[in-house]
C-alpha cells in the first residue's frame, strides 16, 4: 500500500500549489470560491490518484505525467479568472518555481532516507517519508505565504500601473524551474558520491532563499512604483487644480473688467442722454 502511495504523494502537492495560486486573485474569480472548490478539489484529487496509479502500474516517474498536467491546470487556472494570461501565467509559474525548489530539498531528504534504510539506488519515486516531507513543507509554505499573497500580492495585481512588468516577470520563475530541473541527477547514486549530497542540499536551500529574495524585491519594487505612480497622479491632479484655479481667476478678472467697461459705457450713454435733454 505504501508503494502505490509514493507516486500519489509526489503529485498531491499540486493541490496546495493551486490553492496558493488562487490566494492573490480571489477578487478575479469568474465564479464564487465555494462553487470553484466544489468541482476543482475533486478533480485534483482524482487526477493525483489516477496519475499516481498510472505511474505505479507502468513503473514510470511522476515527471512524465506531471508536466502535461501542469499545462492543463495552468489553462484551467487562467480560464477561471478575469485577468490577463501574463498575470495568471506569471503567478502560476511563481508557485511552480517555489515548489520546484522544495522538490529538490525533498529529493535530498529521499536520498538520506534511502541510504539509512539501505534501499536500492534505482527507486524512481520518493520514499513515503520524503513524500510526506514534500507535502508538509509545501503546506507550511502556503500557510506562511497566506497573508502576503492575500494582501501585498493582491494589491500588486490590482494595480494597472504594473501592467508591463508582468510581461517579463514570468522569466524569473521559469529560470529557477530550469535550474532545479538541471540539478536532478541522471543517476540517483550520484548523490552518494563524496560530498555531492551536502552540496545538493546547500544549493537547493540557496535557490529557495534567492527566489524568495527576488520575490520580496519584486514586491518592494512594485510598492515603490505604485507609490511613485500615486504621487505623480496627485501632482498631476494638483497641477490641473492649479490650472483651473488660474483659469477661474482669469475668468473672474475678465468678467470684472467687462462689468467695469459696461458700467462705464452706461455712464457715458447716460451722460450723453442728459446733454441731449439739456440742449433741447
Amino acid at each position: 500500500m505504501n508503494t502505490i502511495l509514493r507516486p500519489v504523494l509526489e503529485l498531491t502537492v499540486m493541490i496546495s500549489g493551486l490553492f496558493l495560486a488562487y490566494l492573490p486573485v480571489q477578487t478575479y474569480l469568474k465564479q464564487p470560491p465555494g462553487r470553484l472548490a466544489a468541482w476543482l478539489a475533486p478533480l485534483l484529487a482524482g487526477i493525483c490518484l489516477l496519475e499516481g496509479g498510472f505511474c505505479y502500474f507502468l513503473n514510470i516517474p511522476t515527471s512524465s505525467v506531471l508536466f502535461p498536467t501542469l499545462l492543463v491546470l495552468m489553462l484551467i487556472y487562467h480560464k477561471s479568472l478575469t485577468i490577463s494570461i501574463w498575470k495568471s501565467g506569471s503567478i502560476f509559474l511563481a508557485v511552480c518555481a517555489v515548489f520546484a525548489c522544495v522538490n529538490s530539498l525533498s529529493r535530498a531528504v529521499n536520498a538520506i532516507v534511502a541510504e539509512r534504510l539501505g534501499l536500492p539506488e534505482t527507486e524512481i519515486w520518493f520514499h513515503t517519508s520524503a513524500g510526506i516531507f514534500y507535502n508538509v513543507i509545501c503546506l507550511l509554505f502556503v500557510a506562511a505565504a497566506w497573508y502576503p499573497a492575500s494582501h501585498a500580492a493582491r494589491t500588486m495585481i490590482d494595480d494597472e500601473n504594473l501592467a508591463q512588468t508582468w510581461y517579463v516577470f514570468w522569466i524569473l520563475p521559469l529560470i529557477f524551474i530550469g535550474l532545479n530541473l538541471f540539478m536532478i541527477p541522471k543517476y540517483e547514486g550520484t548523490l552518494y558520491t563524496g560530498r555531492i549530497l551536502q552540496g545538493y542540499i546547500v544549493i537547493s536551500l540557496m535557490l529557495l532563499v534567492i527566489l524568495m529574495l527576488f520575490y520580496t524585491m519584486f514586491l518592494m519594487m512594485a510598492n515603490s512604483l505604485n507609490k511613485n505612480a500615486r504621487l505623480q497622479q496627485e501632482n498631476h491632479f494638483l497641477s490641473l487644480q492649479q490650472a483651473r484655479y488660474e483659469n477661474l481667476c482669469s475668468a473672474i478678472e475678465e468678467a470684472r473688467q467687462a462689468r467695469h467697461d459696461i458700467r462705464h459705457h452706461f455712464l457715458q450713454l447716460s451722460s450723453l442722454r442728459k446733454r441731449e435733454i439739456w440742449k433741447k
